[in-house]
């Protein structure tokens, strides 16, 4: 049986046995409601306190049976909430080492700093990936949330450098920073950056006037999530038909039509070949939207004289199966991103 359900169904008894008691002596012996409670109140708890009337042979003997059965049972009950507790307390204790445990095995992981409005959906739009996450939040209430997400934490001050080193920021391949204010996430940006100069790190800007404080406190990207938003919206008026298709393309739900871009390793085969002859197009009916260099200059619809460099990163549209063989041509080492 659930110990839960037991433990509701012990306190009911217990309830059930007291107002039995309540009853019986105003039965028997004709009290008052508060003389009938007080009475089931002593016996019930043994405190040894004096009877508020004599009692008749017939509460004497109501009184042997009450001993008998309600002592005995609250004793049981107050084990049962006893047990509860301590089980609890276990329970959390194991269960905050078996997370720690998980978290000092991660390596390339991202860490996202804050699990508000805008942390948790980043982190349900990158369930699927093979991205690992840590979350790191000192907001208790969102704790029961993170656990019924299944999301690995550290419950603490993301701006502690002890809470980011137990996330493992040196081990980490990139930080989210979505604290709630943009003086917090300046901070955070700062401390983590000096504790992996080599981390990516993308901030959230409330405002515009934050962006150049961010990306001076050493931030790679800063986003605006308001400024998204508003472009979103906009493109939706001006160009309905263009964000439905991007919509499909980075939808999670659909295999037919992804996105995807992939980076091109030096032990691919493709490399220093023309598009025209690397057969992707023929073999695995992908559309290549752009490829970007190595010096980050991003060339956009490709020739099919354009060759494929090792330091490249191919972007490219169609069926998720065949995004996942092109990677094996040019990527083979890795995963998907």
């Amino acid at each position: 049986m659930n110990r839960t359900r037991h433990l509701r169904i012990s306190l009911f008894l217990a309830v059930a046995i007291f107002i039995f008691g309540v009853i019986g002596y105003s039965l028997v012996e004709g009290w008052s409601l508060i003389d009938s409670v007080y009475m089931t109140a002593i016996t019930l708890s043994t405190v040894g306190y004096k009877e508020v009337h004599a009692l008749s042979d017939s509460g004497r003997i109501f009184t042997v049976v009450l001993v008998i059965f309600g002592v005995g049972f609250s004793a049981y009950v107050a084990a049962a909430i006893v047990q509860f507790m301590v089980e609890i307390q276990i329970r959390t204790i194991f269960g905050r080492r078996r997370l720690d445990r998980k978290i000092n095995r991660m390596k390339n992981h991202f860490i996202v700093c804050g699990y508000g409005r805008i942390g948790r959906v980043l982190c349900r739009n990158l369930e699927g990936s093979s991205i690992d996450l840590v979350v790191v939040d000192n907001d208790p209430e969102n704790i029961p949330i993170m656990d019924e997400d299944n999301i690995l934490y550290v419950a603490g001050d993301a701006t502690d450098e002890a809470n980011l080193t137990k996330a493992g920021i040196e081990r980490a391949k990139g930080l989210v920073a979505a604290l709630g204010s943009d003086a917090d996430n300046v901070f955070l940006v700062l401390t983590a950056r000096q504790l992996n100069p080599n981390l990516f790190i993308v901030a959230r800007a409330a405002e515009v006037k934050s962006k150049s404080k961010l990306r001076a406190a050493g931030a790679n990207n800063v986003e605006s999530p308001y400024e998204m938003g508003a472009a979103s919206m906009a493109h939706r008026i001006i160009r309905p038909t263009v964000t439905s298709f991007l919509d499909l393309a980075f939808a999670q739900q659909r295999t037919d039509i992804q996105m995807e871009e992939i980076p091109v390793s030096p032990d691919s085969k493709l490399v220093d070949v023309m598009l025209k002859d690397s057969g992707i197009r023929q073999r695995f009916n992908l559309i290549i939207i752009a490829i970007k260099k190595d010096d980050d200059d991003m060339l956009f619809n490709p020739s099919f004289e354009s060759r494929i460099q090792v330091g490249d990163t191919v972007i490219a549209v169609g069926d998720i199966g065949n995004l996942r063989l092109l990677e094996k041509e040019l990527n083979p080492s890795a995963g998907m991103i």
